[in-house]
């Protein structure tokens, strides 16, 4: 026994799994949001601070003026003591400006404050950059101006807003979007549990019915209660309900009958002992009489137990699962070995029982089936043939190679009655005995062999066989079954 067993496999619950892909698209997108969020915070908080500061840079470009000649000229900022205090005035964020003269020198403002990469210049053009200065991040607008007079190259102007007021309005933002979904998320939650919840509840009304009715209903249910999705399900079980009617049926069908056959011989078992033990208790001691009834006891009790071994056949040719375990058969030898069990019963009945077929395997009788299956389907069709022909008749064991070898042809023939061509389709089924003979058995041959055959993908075929031969008989028309079996291929192992 091995010391850790294997965990049973968890039940799967469909609410839980349509819950778990509704919630799991939320809590991804519930990040994705916060960084969207974050994005488009920043956005709306830059614009009206960097409008501001693109004004500032603007102003400080007009108080910058150009002295002297065409490349001479000596770049001047004229900004009031007043309008450098304004800039220094702000109490969250430091303000830097910067004004570069046309070599690169240094004019006015903060030296600290960077000036931007090799990039296009274009006149009067207002940029922004994201800058450090002192190792503080810093938003920077700046533009290049010019005299009209002065030529050459072109003044640089920045102006620099370190990031306090942006990031407290961008929190500010940032919290009255994000803490209503605070409150909306779990919200959202529970109504999709509680949607879920009234969404399922038909499946469990549906469950209810089923457990409320009894063993023995088996009608369908009614499709149109259920919900749309669910109505595949209720037809599929609808259907499996008619199967098992129609099984179970079936089955009680043949118990009945089953139970009728044996009732006959356990009768006459039963009768004849009675009659043997008054016989001995009124002092007659008539052996004769003591030996008809002992006869008629083990006639009884051997219809009983034929009776027992055909129902004992019949559920094993109904077994799905020994159907499913297949191998290659010799059909020949099966035949062949059939026929030697019943040459004594042959003998005993003065019939002249035959085989005609290949002697040795050599292949081309050989299918894929049951070997146990196949050998009761040839007793069946041999004792049926034996029981209905007269004394002094034939019965055949045929055996035929398919030519293009893609069948295997078994006949089993007689020179008995036959059976009329109204009774053909009757004579398969459980039970049934041709009308007009007197012939012992119990009914349940042929519906073997039908039940048989059709686990190995062949059907049988009845017909006359004098008529088929082309001559006549004093005994009658005769029986000719026919199956054809589809070949085995080659390679696979035969059955010992």
């Amino acid at each position: 026994m091995p010391l850790f067993q294997p965990f049973p496999p968890e039940r799967r619950s469909l609410f839980g799994e349509i819950l778990d892909w509704m919630l799991a698209p939320l809590l991804v997108l519930w990040p994705m949001s916060l960084a969207l969020t974050y994005a488009v915070a920043q956005n709306i908080a830059n614009k009206p601070y960097d409008r501001d500061l693109g004004e500032m840079a603007r102003t400080i470009a007009r108080q910058v003026s150009f002295e002297g000649g065409k490349g001479s000229a000596q770049v001047r900022l004229r900004l009031p003591e007043v309008a450098t205090e304004l800039l220094r005035a702000d109490d969250t964020d430091r303000v830097y400006f910067r004004v570069l003269g046309a070599r690169g020198e240094h004019v006015a403002g903060d030296t600290d404050l960077p000036v931007p990469d090799a990039e296009p210049v274009t006149l009067d053009e207002l940029r922004f950059r994201d800058d450090e200065v002192q190792s503080e991040p810093v938003r920077v607008a700046y533009l290049w101006v010019q005299g009209v007079a002065a030529g050459g190259e072109p003044s640089l102007v920045q102006v620099a807003e370190t990031l306090g007021k942006r990031s407290r309005l961008t929190t500010e933002i940032i919290k009255g979007v994000i803490i209503p979904q605070f409150v909306i998320l779990p919200v959202a939650v529970f109504l999709v549990w509680l949607a879920l919840a009234r969404g399922i509840r038909p499946l469990n009304e549906l469950q209810q019915r089923i457990r409320r009715r009894r063993s023995e209903d088996l009608s369908p249910i009614d499709e149109f209660e259920a919900p749309e999705e669910v109505a595949p399900l209720v037809r599929a079980i609808n259907d499996l309900l008619a199967r098992l009617d129609q099984s179970i049926g079936t089955q009680k069908h043949f118990l009945a009958d089953a139970a009728h056959q044996l009732k006959t011989p356990l009768a006459g078992l039963r009768t004849q002992a009675e009659l043997a033990q008054r016989e001995i208790d009124s002092g007659q001691q008539d052996a004769r009489s003591l030996k008809r009834s002992l006869q008629q006891i083990a006639h009884s009790s051997q219809r009983a137990a034929h009776m027992v071994n055909q129902l004992l056949s019949m559920a094993r040719a109904e077994d799905k699962e020994s159907a499913l375990r297949k191998q290659e058969v010799r059909l020949s030898r099966l035949a062949r070995e059939v026929v030697r069990d019943f040459v004594p019963r042959a003998m005993e009945k003065r019939i002249d029982l035959g085989y005609e077929g290949p002697e040795h395997d050599d292949g081309l009788t050989r299918l894929i089936g049951q070997p146990l299956l196949i050998r009761e389907l040839i007793r069946n069709l041999v004792d049926n043939a034996l029981q209905y022909t007269p004394a002094g008749g034939e019965v055949t064991v045929r055996v035929t190679p398919d030519p293009f070898g893609q069948v295997v042809v078994l006949q089993v023939e007689d020179s008995g009655p036959g059976i009329p061509e109204a009774e053909r389709e009757l004579v398969f089924r459980a039970f049934y005995r041709a009308l007009g003979t007197h012939t012992d058995g119990s009914g349940l041959g042929l519906a073997i062999v039908k039940e048989i055959a059709s686990q190995h993908d062949t059907t049988v075929t009845l017909t006359d066989a004098n008529t088929r031969a082309g001559d006549a008989s004093a005994q009658g028309p005769g029986a000719l079954f026919t199956l054809r079996f589809p070949r085995a291929t080659t390679g696979a192992p035969a059955a010992a």
